[in-house]
């Protein structure tokens, strides 16, 4: 195969995708609460028919506006019942989302005649297109969604620069944080804003169903490498730079080795994630099958700090 310039633009967009999802996610795999990004990026669909249908505009801004409120609306939801209606977390998540997936499909449905909302590019994403629609910055021209995912990914980065502490406090123990001042529910709803606005801005390109693959195997992924925080951080983004890079050259390389075209990148992607995440659940230190299976005890025991 030949690689372009078109194919590196490709492989840039998938990877910042990649990271900015990867950073909430493993707050969000630590936390066991992996399926509110399912839940956030199936439910922001009728926030984009909505906002379409109150301004008449499918502008970007428009569109991110309409499905990050929605997005946000999504986790306040979930928190609710779950709270309030005795519904453990999981139920909760899969009623706020279905309900709100399937309404946002029967407003698209209802308005086919004035949007072109396309349901098939909002699950599976148009990653091979995005070099085609460009910004020009200082004579500079560049995809859109790599302009888009650089602020978002350095906009992630910076929230959890500044409030690492924060973070970190309510993720492990969130009793303390509320004896120490640190709100855990306020620095809830701030990871759950993070995340909507992250998932919306990525499944543009990606589609919302590859997003969740972004938000959660890196981060499991890096859960079974390690077991301190920030080289977590690092090693989900590693991986999910590397699954982008991989899963591009799988999606054109792999299919012409069995006479066939070239299949979706993004879906390659997760592939790709999936199988580096199969690798770290065999040869993982901190988590791996083998690892595990060698480090046991003759008795079956697992070997504790006290006992080496």
């Amino acid at each position: 195969m030949s690689w372009s310039t078109f194919d590196t633009w490709i492989v840039v967009a998938g990877a910042l995708c990649a990271v900015a999802c990867a950073l909430p996610g493993c707050f969000l795999v630590l936390r066991r609460m992996s399926m509110m990004g399912d839940a956030i990026s199936h439910a922001v669909l009728p926030g984009l028919a909505a906002a379409f249908l109150l301004t008449g505009s499918r502008t970007s801004l428009v569109m991110f506006v309409g499905a990050a409120i929605v997005g946000v609306l999504t986790a306040v939801f979930t928190q609710w019942i779950s709270r309030f209606g005795n519904v453990d977390r999981g139920a909760a998540m899969g009623i706020v989302f279905t309900t709100m997936f399937a309404v946002g499909l029967i407003m698209i449905v209802q308005a086919a005649d004035r949007v072109d909302l396309d349901p098939g590019c909002v699950l599976y994403g148009a990653l091979e297109l995005t070099p085609l629609d460009t910004w020009r910055v200082a004579g500079l021209e560049f995809p859109r969604v790599v302009g888009v995912m650089a602020v978002i990914t350095a906009l992630n980065l910076g929230v959890i620069a500044i409030l690492f502490k924060e973070l970190r406090l309510s993720t492990f123990d969130p009793g303390l944080s509320d004896t120490l001042g640190f709100s855990s529910q306020l620095i809830h709803y701030l990871l759950m804003t993070m995340v909507a606005v992250t998932t919306v801005a990525a499944f543009e390109a990606v589609g919302s169903i590859i997003v969740i693959a972004m938000l959660i195997v890196p981060a499991a992924t890096a859960l079974l490498v390690t077991r301190r925080l920030v080289p977590m951080l690092v090693i989900a983004c590693g991986a999910g730079v590397l699954a982008a890079a991989a899963g591009h050259w799988m999606a054109v390389a792999v299919p012409a080795w069995f006479g066939a075209d070239a299949t979706s990148s993004s879906g390659m992607m997760a592939v790709a994630s999936g199988l580096i995440f199969a690798l770290a659940w065999l040869f993982g230190p901190a988590g791996g099958l083998l690892a595990g299976i060698f480090h046991r005890p003759p008795d079956g025991r697992s070997i504790t700090n006290n006992e080496t």
